[in-house]
């Protein structure tokens, strides 16, 4: 495992090796996890990560298994216990003991319930962005379905319209050279497989198990997602029991070229109840 770790707000961090995790460490405070979305890397994130770190917080943001170099896990652990169950290993070897703030974005939302429900002494506060998770989806003409019929045709045409928004272009293009790109030409397999788990997430029995936990959890959406679309959304609102909800505009990846938004986003569910 690669560990780089620095007190200045800027997101920097060695190469993984062929048996490495990368870890990326900006700032100091109380920990913060921040788990990335899917075929993306945390340097697409450096802008608002940064950000968050001026916020007093030392922000730990894992390359997830199958993306950046990380190893993709072995069949039979590729679901979203196995990625909780290695996101504790890699805690371990971070020496990161305390419970910790556990952020995810889209896939890196799944990760971050499954996470805290198989291992609840580690997670003190869940804050999920654009996360999957949700039991139903919707699309023009379709009416709302559960999630496990949603096509992978539908899924991958809101995930390339999110990209190519006229209103992002610029920067999203380059998020995708930097992340998306990279990462399916290095391990086209792990990006489709973690596509196919992606889409199918239903975790509203995880939520509510939180819920009845009484786990600090927030929800974070953008009002223009055409990804997790507001029928997702609002089945994890009700798992949830009402959590509190803050509602941005924006897309699916509006955290990544709005970094003042977001680290303000967060800052309010950090305070909520």
């Amino acid at each position: 495992m690669s560990l780089t770790q620095n007190s200045e707000p800027e997101i920097f961090g060695e190469p993984a090796g062929a048996d490495a995790a990368t870890l990326t460490v900006v700032g100091r405070g109380s920990p913060v996890v921040f788990l990335h979305g899917w075929g993306l890397t945390p340097r697409v994130y450096g802008r608002s990560l940064s950000m968050l770190a001026q916020q007093g917080h030392r922000v730990v943001t894992p390359t997830l298994p199958g993306f950046g170099g990380t190893p993709d896990h072995p069949p039979e652990a590729r679901t979203f216990a196995g990625y909780a169950a290695w996101l504790g290993r890699f805690l371990d070897d971070a020496g990161i003991s305390e419970p910790i703030t556990l952020i995810g974005h889209s896939f890196g939302g799944g990760v971050a319930i499954q996470t805290a429900h198989d291992l609840p002494e580690r997670v003190t506060r869940l804050v999920l962005v654009n996360s999957v998770g949700g039991g139903a989806w919707s699309s023009d003409g379709w009416g709302i379905r559960p999630i496990g019929e949603r096509p992978l045709w539908d899924w991958g045409a809101s995930a390339l319209g999110e990209a190519l928004s006229i209103r992002t272009i610029a920067h999203t293009t380059a998020s995708l050279v930097n992340g998306f790109l990279p990462n399916t030409l290095r391990d086209p397999g792990a990006v489709w497989r973690t596509a196919h788990l992606a889409r199918r997430a239903d975790l509203r029995h995880e939520l509510g198990v939180l819920a009845d936990r009484g786990l600090p959890v927030s929800l974070v959406w953008g009002r223009g997602d055409r990804t997790i679309p507001l029928a997702s959304f609002e089945s994890m609102r009700k798992a949830l029991r009402n959590p509190p909800v803050l509602t941005v505009s924006g897309g699916h990846g509006w955290l990544i070229h709005d970094p003042t938004s977001f680290a303000d986003t967060v800052r309010r569910a950090l305070r909520s109840p």
